[in-house]
């Protein structure tokens, strides 16, 4: 489908690295992993800024060592990473010239972003920064009768609205001051818009507008507004220039992958925890396993998409050891497997019943999760595979037909051994995965 609408075009071009990498870490990370009950525990308890204020007078992160987590991040094989620069807390993890209420004023006296952006930078990897659009801080931010303020349903924190243009233009100076002070970024993760405030409200065109001209080739998410199918949001075929240059899912993988009203693929990246909880939560030890975190990674290229998995440090610093566990073994299937992930996208064939396809140019990867019994059926393959590999060791496969599926003429088989029925059990329980090389590939 050709690109005629100047919107489309430029975020065509302006997302090709993002689908190419396809895996990302995510970080939440603030003054919230001091009492350790997620990043919304301002919310859920109704803590008024006094009593927030202890957690920012004690902030002492230690153990942070940012080159630590870029190491672990590379090694997991992840191409990019995002950092909550400032969560809806309004604490801000860089040294912001608009406000006190940030890192370099705490115990640790760090900008910590800068020192972010370094360490992963130079690993290689590209860098984003997460900003709040919420800020329960900010006195000039809606409070009372806000849907998510934690002073809601306080009467004494009514708010004047003639007031929030102050709040706008201290939001879009701190964009401006991450765009202009912290060099090159790749990607601006803005959260988030909700019932009348989104879009316009933000002054989103004017914002930008200003991004535009200071970094034009950084990649936005969707979240300047609400996320509904209209009004020109990346769901349409006429996208505002707001709408964002990927979709942001988050916690659930869409059944079939995202287009838009006039049926194009639109850039689409899911944002999963990796246990239940985005900031760091002492007593959530309900840690996703590897093989979960492979197969869910999968899926989301199988349809197009990417996936940015949450890491939540603590108080210290420190990325809790089951999550370094998990992202050390998915980096190892990844160092053997890593080529049916980066650059590939949805296969030129349906899901297979025994696992998924993703693809790239005329190489098919099937994504074996299932057990069989018997040669592996590729449906609909025969006379359309030139040779098959085992891609974790680059080991040669049997292209054959069974004495036994002479009924299934139009179908290709493969087996790991001969005789034929040599397929179990799976070389990898989490993801074995074949090459494919195709003769005439349509895609």
């Amino acid at each position: 489908m050709t690109d005629t609408n100047p919107e489309i075009a430029a975020r065509t071009e302006r997302t090709r690295w993002f689908l190419q990498d396809r895996f990302g870490m995510f970080i939440h990370w603030g003054l919230y992993a001091i009492p350790a009950r997620g990043e919304w525990v301002r919310n859920s308890e109704r803590i008024t800024v006094e009593d927030y204020r202890p957690y920012f007078e004690e902030f002492d992160p230690v153990f942070y060592d940012p080159k630590e987590w870029a190491r672990a991040a590379k090694q997991a094989g992840m191409k990019y990473a995002v950092l909550t620069a400032k969560h809806h807390d309004g604490f801000c993890l860089f040294d912001s010239k608009l406000t006190e209420y940030k890192s370099t004023n705490t115990k640790a006296r760090r900008d910590l972003v800068a020192e972010f952006l370094e360490a992963f930078r130079a690993e290689g990897l590209k860098v984003g920064l997460y900003y709040s659009l919420i800020d329960w801080h900010h006195e000039d931010y809606p409070a009372y009768g806000d849907l998510h303020h934690p002073m809601r349903d306080d009467e004494r924190y009514r708010r004047d609205p003639a007031t929030f243009d102050r709040y706008l233009e201290y939001m879009h100076g701190q964009v401006r001051e991450l765009l202009t002070n912290y060099g090159k970024l790749d990607i601006m993760w803005f959260d988030f818009s909700y019932g009348k405030m989104a879009g316009e409200t933000w002054k989103a065109a004017e914002l930008i507008k200003t991004i535009r001209s200071l970094q034009p080739h950084l990649l936005i998410d969707n979240r300047l507004e609400a996320g509904g199918e209209g009004g020109g949001s990346i769901y349409t075929s006429e996208p505002l220039p707001y709408a964002g240059d990927f979709a942001s899912p988050e916690q659930i993988i869409p059944p079939a992958g995202v287009t838009d009203d006039s049926g194009r693929p639109i850039p689409w990246e899911s944002c999963i925890t990796l246990n239940n909880n985005w900031g760091y939560a002492a007593a959530d030890r309900t840690y996703k396993s590897a093989a979960t975190v492979i197969r869910k990674l999968v899926e989301c290229v199988s349809k197009n998409g990417n996936l940015l998995l949450n890491v939540g440090p603590d108080a210290t610093g420190r990325i809790p050891r089951e999550s370094l566990d998990i992202l050390a073994e998915v980096g190892e299937w990844m160092s053997r497997n890593g080529d049916s992930v980066y650059g590939c996208g949805q296969a030129e064939f349906p899901k297979p019943e025994w696992g998924r396809f993703t693809q790239k140019g005329n190489k098919l990867y099937a994504h074996l999760l299932e057990e069989n019994v018997g040669p592996i059926n590729l449906l609909g393959l025969a006379g359309k595979v030139k040779k098959a590999r085992l891609l974790a060791d680059g080991s040669e496969l049997f292209l054959s037909r069974p004495w036994n599926a002479s009924m299934y003429p139009d179908d290709a088989f493969v087996n790991f051994a001969r005789p034929e029925h040599q397929t179990y059990p799976l070389p990898d329980a989490r993801d074995t995965v074949l090459e494919l090389e195709l003769i005439n590939p349509q895609k």
